[in-house]
């Protein structure tokens, strides 16, 4: 297995994601901040973790949970100050515990100075030359300039006002409005986010997660989305144009003498199109969500691999695994559904869920990700089983998802939930006074680091035993992996000469295999039998291969 120390960590790292505001309080005002999480950096050095991967930490209005950036050289006050994040990150990689921090290439925050001189300026302005700024449409330009769909549903352009109180230029944002997106095709755009990459580079970063890495360029002549795109023909994702940034930004990485790595959120359904992102020039690996869309289902999440491996093998890049994160339904939730796959547009209030099959299968999943080859990410609260939230008071909920649909989707919020660190606390952390930032529910204390630390059948006691034998398994450091044979509903697979992971999505108990050996099991067996919605880690004598 790959050491802290070792240049090539990246390719089967375990990576926990830390939202910062919901991580851990340390000065008792209801939100996350740094010093809470210096205060449980062992924490999660004894998990397991290689690294930790901060979402934005920069100074923001927070319209969209701090992905609309004000500036990228300091940290949000409320979190805490640039001497503090140099600090931890210091003090993490001491821990072996290396920092991965978000960029936001897309977009920058409405109150960036770069848009508020955009829009004293005016129009024909250089300044405005950074972002899409855009006359309407129609006689009196009342009409926006294209009628492309905001992720966050809703429309994605906003007119300005003119100094003389006109009606002024539309400007594009495929976000919030809030967010206005940058122009690529700028060379101080392009310039500015280079010099971004050092400022954080030369403070000991190790790496950098691309937020919306498919979106950043768009099709100059701003033409309609065509009703079935080609390859490189949609006006604002996956454009061609985007491989050449990431050759710079690439550039600059390996300007470093210690590796710093590019991990891109990509979110494409075409697998050629995806691994096109990570040549060698390019970035070093990128999210895998279509595992985690995927629903329980064998044959589904089989293919999913199979999809996955093949894509990455000609371009020799990592797979990554990722079961959710803080856009995502908390897989204890969403494995419990009738419908366990994952799209945001089909999130709505009320979806039924049995949290104890949730349960179950949230912990096989565990061991099903972390037994594949590549890195494993692990979303902060999913190693204590938590649930989404989805009884949040509507007046508390905050993410921009919920209200730009018109109140239909539940938003994110309900996986943002602070952590429940003792069974003492509403989940903000020691010494809070204020209420946290999202209410906890309930049920929180009984799901406590404090109240699973000494549980040796919690999910913290599975995940802590997984990532030991992730790290200790030799079999487990290749990117090789054989079918076994297996009956329907089983995914069944050895890694080396001896390791093997059995998955049973099906109704019926499954036999162990001949001379198996059990290492991990993610819930109680029967006797020799695999019960429905259970994995197992095993070693074996080499057994026949599937054609």
């Amino acid at each position: 297995m790959h050491t802290r120390t070792d240049p090539a960590w990246w390719r089967n790292a375990v990576i926990y994601q830390v939202y910062v505001r919901s991580f851990a309080d340390a000065n008792g005002d209801g939100v996350g901040d740094l010093e809470g999480v210096r205060s449980r950096l062992t924490y999660l050095a004894d998990l397991g973790a290689d690294a930790i991967w901060f979402t934005p930490w920069y100074p923001s209005p927070m319209a969209d949970g701090g992905y609309d950036v004000a500036d990228y050289r300091d940290i949000e006050p409320r979190f805490g100050s640039l001497e503090q994040a140099e600090r931890l990150i210091t003090e993490a990689r001491d821990l072996g515990l290396r920092t991965i921090v978000d960029i936001v290439p897309n977009h920058l925050s409405s109150v960036h100075p770069w848009f508020e001189e955009a829009l004293a300026d005016g129009p024909g302005s250089p300044a405005r030359e950074r972002f899409w700024f855009r006359p309407g449409r129609g006689k009196n330009g009342d009409e926006m300039p294209t009628h492309w769909v905001s992720s966050f549903s809703g429309d994605t352009w906003t007119r300005t006002v003119n100094p003389d109180g006109s009606p002024g230029e539309w400007y594009l944002h495929l976000f919030t409005p809030q967010q206005p997106d940058l122009n690529w095709s700028n060379t101080q755009v392009r310039a500015e986010h280079e010099d971004v990459l050092r400022f954080w580079f030369d403070r000991g970063v190790a790496g950098v997660r691309i937020d919306s890495a498919a979106m950043p360029v768009k099709d100059p002549l701003l033409p309609e989305v065509p009703a079935r795109p080609g390859p490189g023909e949609h006006p604002f994702i996956d454009r061609d144009e985007l491989h050449d940034i990431y050759r710079g930004w690439r550039a600059v990485a390996d300007s470093y003498d210690d590796e710093r790595i590019l991990v891109g959120e990509l979110w494409l359904d075409d697998a050629r199109r995806f691994a096109r992102y990570l040549r060698p020039d390019e970035m070093h690996t990128a999210f895998n969500f279509d595992f985690m869309t995927r629903p329980w289902e064998a044959k589904e999440l089989r293919a999913s691999i199979e999809t996955t491996l093949a894509a990455h093998e000609p371009v020799h890049a990592p797979a990554t695994w990722v079961l959710s994160n803080h856009d995502v339904t908390r897989p204890v939730t969403r494995y419990g559904r009738s419908d366990s796959s994952f799209a945001f547009a089909a999130k709505r209030f009320g979806t039924p869920s049995d949290p104890k099959l949730g349960h179950r299968r949230a912990r096989a999943a565990a061991l099903l990700t972390a037994a594949l080859p590549g890195s494993l990410y692990i979303y902060q609260g999913d190693e204590l089983g938590l649930p989404e939230v989805e009884d949040i008071p509507l007046d508390k909920l905050q993410d921009p998802m919920h209200f730009r649909s018109g109140g239909v989707d539940p938003g994110r919020d309900g996986c943002r939930v602070p952590l429940p660190w003792t069974t003492a606390n509403t989940g903000a952390g020691e010494g809070a006074h204020a209420e946290p930032w999202l209410p906890p529910p309930a049920i929180w204390p009984g799901l406590s680091v404090e109240a699973q630390q000494h549980d040796p059948q919690s999910m913290l006691a599975l995940y802590r035993e997984m990532l030991r034998l992730r790290r200790s398994e030799t079999d487990l450091e290749n990117d090789q992996l054989s079918w076994l044979a297996a009956s329907s509903g089983v995914i069944a697979f050895r890694r080396g000469t001896q390791f093997a992971c059995v998955v049973n999505l099906g109704a019926e108990a499954t036999p162990l295999p001949d001379q198996a050996r059990l290492l991990l099991a993610s819930g109680p067996l029967d006797g020799d039998q695999v019960p429905p919605d259970t994995a197992v880690w095993l070693h074996l004598p080499m057994v026949k291969i599937e054609e």
